[in-house]
């Protein structure tokens, strides 16, 4: 039986493909595997099923391309949470370090925002991929755009489809480096999650990562926000707050930061940041609370204190604004919470001010996310990224089950795991070069 796409069976047979390396996916994870295969001699040849390459790169780097985190290693490999220990060989062999200077090498500088982010001193993603796609071109690295994977045949060839029709691909390894699930449009969509499957990798379920999230209405019988608070507020980012959670597996979360309303709900930097947290715990209840703190450089005490005192004739959004500098967006969150009811009992008003709880009843949809986690498992992998079950065949970069907060560190582990994958199809090939780094 064909594992490939049903419809790709009816296409025009069109000339196969001769390669030694074939890498489907020409995002940053597949163009760096193709950088460094491509150094031991072989001839790589990548396929990508949109016009151009790696539009999702592009994509996250039109507000300021992102490239890494400037923090200690050990701080930086714990972003990876609960896969920290299986990524952490291929951020040492590549890493943040090496990230910086292969971007020099492209010659680009970088600089380290207050953040401890890392970006190119001109802050655009365009001209660097342009500067590595010519490069990769100097090494003879083949692209080839509008080539869409469709599986393999009866044969166990790849199959691509372009304009002339479908053509095999006949290769000695496969690399595998279609992301994952989000933003579709530019070309991750998750097609071949079946076609893994078919084969007997292992394959954990795409889920958002990095996502917004919506809330649950007051009166628990709908999701979102009251129509007035939504048509005042949405687009308005809530700054300088703390968001706690302690519904999750492992240390509760608390951190300082921003996030943004919507239409249905919340998203931005700090929601990102307890995403996965707060996926897991809808996901296993159905429903994730959390906490924030408006004014986290006041204590609860000096907050009662301020709204106990008399306002006389002025309106309670007055004294918010007059005895504790709350307007805006702030108050409008605390009339949606506690309605007129609460916001006249000032302990109950000044308690929400220090905890105000917001209840998130289901995670945006995946084609929203900045990321997907779930993916290929680690385990279907050998040491070298090769699919235990179906030799010659390596996945590397979103695809794979792991997942990171924004900072820098999605875009670091894509192009290590990129690295890792090379090196592994250089050993399975027997042409690993004499030095390690190269």
């Amino acid at each position: 039986m064909s594992t490939c796409a049903p419809e790709a069976l009816s296409l025009t047979q069109a000339a196969p493909i001769a390669c030694d390396v074939a890498i489907i996916g020409a995002g940053p994870a597949g163009l760096m595997a193709a950088e460094h295969l491509t150094q031991s001699g072989l001839s790589v040849h990548v396929f990508e099923a949109k016009p151009s390459a790696a539009r999702k790169f592009l994509m996250a780097g039109k507000g300021g391309l992102n490239l890494t985190h400037s923090e200690a290693f050990g701080p930086f490999v714990s972003r990876y949470a609960e896969r920290s220990e299986q990524l952490r060989p291929w951020l040492q062999a590549w890493g943040a370090e090496q990230l910086v200077q292969w971007v020099k090498g492209l010659g680009f500088d970088t600089f380290v925002g207050s953040s401890g982010r890392v970006f190119p001193t001109d802050m655009k993603a365009a001209p660097l991929l342009r500067a590595w796609l010519a490069r990769l071109r100097s090494q003879s690295v083949v692209l080839h755009m509008r080539h869409r994977w469709l599986g393999w045949n009866d044969r166990g060839q790849p199959l691509v489809q372009s304009e002339q029709g479908l053509h095999t691909i006949d290769c000695k390894a496969l690399v595998l480096a279609t992301g994952g699930g989000s933003w579709a449009q530019l070309g991750s969509d998750g097609a071949w999650l079946p076609w893994l499957q078919a084969k007997g990798v292992e394959v954990a379920p795409l889920q958002p990562a990095n996502c917004g999230f919506d809330v649950a209405a007051q009166d628990g019988t709908a999701l979102g926000w009251s129509t007035v608070f939504r048509e005042r507020f949405a687009g308005t980012p809530i700054k300088s707050v703390v968001l706690s959670f302690e519904g999750g597996k492992g240390p509760a979360f608390e951190r300082q930061g921003e996030f943004v309303v919507t239409q249905t709900g919340i998203e931005g930097s700090l929601v990102y940041a307890a995403s996965a947290l707060l996926r897991d715990a809808i996901a296993q209840h159905g429903s994730a609370r959390l906490t924030l703190d408006l004014m986290p450089q006041w204590s609860a005490e000096r907050v009662l204190t301020e709204l106990s005192k008399s306002r006389g004739s002025r309106s309670l959004t007055s004294h918010l604004k007059t005895r504790l500098g709350l307007d805006g967006v702030k108050t409008g969150l605390l009339y949606e919470v506690l309605g007129k009811a609460g916001m006249a009992d000032i302990a109950q008003l000044a308690a929400a001010i220090k905890s105000l709880p917001l209840t998130l009843a289901a995670a945006r949809p995946i084609d929203e996310a900045i990321s997907t986690a779930g993916g290929v498992r680690l385990e279907a992998l050998d040491d070298n990224g090769m699919c235990v079950h179906v030799p010659g065949v390596f996945c590397a970069g979103e695809m794979l089950d792991w997942e990171a907060p924004t900072g820098g560190y999605l875009l670091t582990a894509c192009m290590a795991s990129g690295v890792h994958v090379a090196r592994g199809v250089r050993r399975y090939l027997g042409c690993m070069p004499m030095t390690q780094n190269a």
